[in-house]
């Protein structure tokens, strides 16, 4: 059975995968790389378009935009995430086609990074490992008191 969206979320824990997201300010997307949790073999490279970021008292804030573009391991192939929630979207009002013209576009010139080798992708992110001494950050209870809704 398909489920269309309907722009609803719930909180949930991230338990099924580890992620390492690189962003660069000013951009309209990061790129993120998961591991599978039990065992730490890298699984895909993830581009999610979003607005560039914003500092926040407590970190950084951005709005998703919805369509997103999953990389393999060894970038040999990509395909689009999310183009019916996008569709949704515009349908809905929640989004204009030119906002999805726009995201498509962003995505294209992440991709373009991926050709040319350019940053994230000129580096051995995939083995990548934190120094051991890390732990799982936990939001403060009210976390979404800081949210700029503008």
């Amino acid at each position: 059975m398909l489920v269309k969206p309907d722009g609803g979320h719930a909180l949930r824990p991230w338990v099924e995968n580890e992620a390492l997201v690189l962003y660069r300010h000013g951009d309209a997307h990061s790129v993120w790389l998961y591991w599978r949790a039990a065992d730490h073999e890298f699984r895909e490279w993830f581009i999610n378009l979003e607005e560039p970021w914003r500092r926040t008292p407590i970190g950084f804030d951005s709005r998703d935009n919805l369509l997103d573009i999953v990389l393999a391991p060894d970038l040999s192939a990509w395909h689009w995430k999310d183009e019916d929630e996008l569709a949704w979207a515009v349908e809905s009002g929640r989004h204009s086609a030119e906002e999805a013209i726009a995201f498509r576009r962003e995505g294209e010139r992440a991709l373009a990074l991926i050709r040319r080798g350019a940053f994230p992708f000129d580096r051995d992110w995939p083995n990548w490992k934190t120094n051991g001494d890390w732990c799982v950050p936990v939001l403060p209870n009210d976390w979404n008191a800081f949210i700029d809704s503008s």
